[in-house]
């Protein structure tokens, strides 16, 4: 994986870590998707739930893995922009409840008992998308807000 810092930049591993949302870019015979996903960063590949039930996104995955992600960490207030910006493939994989498990508990909490019901036990009827990212280009496009 070939990381691109810009001329103001941040530590990448620090930056994953938090609970953003994540734009997974897709192709598709019509043109561009885009979905926002949460996801999950381990060993320098990006993880992301797939319902195949609901979600699309998969389905363009298998016809063409090359996929962009874009993560951004915003704060108007204070003029915070933060963005990492991934190009690479992803491959659907079989579900595997202990990365799921540990992606849910970064935006709902330790307690599977309190999260929202669509996220309690997840199975085998859910897939898993594993980026694995070429290039990276990490950012800090912060300004100085005017308010």
């Amino acid at each position: 994986m070939k990381i691109i810092y810009g001329n103001k930049s941040f530590k990448l591993d620090e930056f994953l870590v938090k609970p953003l949302f994540a734009h997974l870019s897709t192709l598709s015979k019509e043109g561009p998707r885009e979905s926002p996903v949460w996801f999950y960063w381990e060993n320098e590949h990006i993880y992301i739930i797939g319902t195949p039930s609901s979600d699309t996104f998969q389905r363009r995955i298998e016809e063409n893995p090359a996929c962009a992600i874009g993560i951004v960490d915003l704060d108007h207030t204070t003029g915070k922009v933060l963005h990492a910006g991934f190009r690479g493939e992803a491959t659907v994989e079989p579900f595997d409840k202990k990365i799921a498990t540990k992606l849910l508990e970064r935006y709902l909490g330790p307690d599977e008992e309190k999260w929202d019901r669509r996220f309690q036990g997840l199975g085998d009827s859910n897939v898993l998308i594993k980026f694995v990212p070429e290039t990276v280009v990490v950012r800090d496009q912060s300004f100085v807000p005017s308010i």
